[in-house]
């Protein structure tokens, strides 16, 4: 008899991590598996966490984070939108991942589906069937101008068991960004269904056409059904801190509260104080951190163009490029051997649900040289790849 129930048992590893594994901690091997850079957390953030930690900051905090963290995040949000959001309707997470698992336990019971847009990272769907609700996918459309979706599948997806609708904008493999226009639609539809709508911005520094990308903090009301989840991990090179960030509906705050006491408790008070830092004195970091993420995308998206056999999806956003290989329908074999035989770490595109089953993810949060000696590699490997 197993002490685990079995819908745990037989929950799905991440493709992502399986290749990840055979990787890490290999130095020959250029990691672009994971949504990382390669550039530390600034010295400006390490300091404000480390004067904390020396000055006591080390004991038990308030569960949706310290008043002064709760601040900064209103402020940041102010700066960038234009919009003002209590800090009531904020709570501080450790990591992203656990603002998406909070909403899930608040959101779905067994009996319940999700509606999710893919592609997409796969955590949320696991997040969502560990809590027993079952995961619906609804798949974009690739083409040469980028993804695409039809919000029409999106509402046909959708039933009285629906409690949640996930999108990621930017989106996390694709890059793909929704419109004012569609995000309007999809709001109007999700008030009259009752039915949640999961944000996940984590990207919204990493555009490239545009300041920021479009939020639904700009047009939800406070007591309309949408949660926006954000990170620290990418604008601000903090993928090891674990710290996130949800805005939440109005009246939630004490069920917030309650979720996070009885999860994690909350995030070390020291690693906030570094946190408020990156929010109220990292913009000359985060504009430059876009900046090389630019010059990346601009030099995979030139050596891809010109593999042969390599077909590349144009991206919006995030710092992904996604691309399919002439032969290859098994991404995760191809991944695989490309760990081992070029030293080259990707992602799979079946980790990423409906839509890219036959498409490669890798990240260009890299320096030119690292990206340059990748896509030697990947452009060898490729010419002679055989399934």
């Amino acid at each position: 008899m197993s002490l685990v129930r079995q819908d745990i048992e037989v929950l799905e590893d991440s493709p992502i991590v399986e290749v990840w594994r055979m990787g890490y901690g290999d130095p020959s091997v250029i990691a672009m598996f994971a949504g990382e850079p390669d550039v530390p957390t600034p010295d400006f953030i390490c300091d404000a966490a480390a004067d904390a930690m020396k000055a006591g900051k080390t004991f038990y905090t308030p569960n949706r984070g310290i008043a002064p963290m709760r601040d900064a995040i209103a402020a940041y949000l102010k700066s960038i939108y234009s919009v003002d959001i209590p800090e009531h309707r904020i709570a501080l997470t450790p990591s992203g991942m656990s603002a998406v698992m909070l909403i899930a336990q608040a959101t779905v019971k067994p009996g319940d589906n999700v509606v999710a847009i893919t592609p997409s990272w796969p955590n949320i769907m696991r997040a969502m069937q560990i809590c027993g609700a079952e995961a619906r996918e609804v798949a974009m459309t690739p083409g040469n101008a980028g993804w695409s979706l039809d919000m029409d599948k999106v509402f046909a997806a959708c039933d009285a068991n629906t409690k949640v609708i996930y999108l990621a904008s930017p989106g996390n493999p694709t890059g793909w960004m929704i419109t004012p226009e569609e995000a309007e639609r999809l709001l109007a539809f999700a008030r009259e269904k009752g039915i949640a709508i999961l944000s996940d911005e984590v990207y919204h520094r990493l555009v490239y056409d545009r300041p920021i990308a479009f939020s639904f903090l700009n047009i939800a009301k406070p007591n309309d059904p949408v949660f926006v989840v954000n990170s620290f991990s990418k604008a601000w090179a903090m993928t090891g801190w674990r710290l996130g960030w949800i805005v939440y509906p109005e009246g939630l705050k004490d069920s917030f509260e309650k979720l996070i006491q009885f999860n994690t408790s909350g995030a070390p008070e020291f690693l906030q104080y570094g946190a408020i830092a990156a929010l109220s004195q990292g913009e000359e970091f985060t504009k430059s951190f876009t900046a090389r993420c630019a010059q990346g995308r601009t030099l995979v998206n030139d050596r891809l163009a010109r593999m042969p056999r390599v077909h590349n999806i144009p991206n919006e956003g995030s710092f992904y490029a996604m691309f399919s290989v002439d032969g290859v329908e098994d991404t995760l074999t191809f991944c695989k051997r490309a760990v081992v035989e070029a030293k080259i770490g990707m992602a799979p595109g079946i980790s990423f649900g409906k839509g890219s089953e036959r498409y490669i993810r890798l990240c260009y949060a890299k320096s030119q040289e690292m990206l340059t000696e990748a896509m030697n590699r990947l452009e060898a490997f490729v010419a002679t790849y055989q399934e």
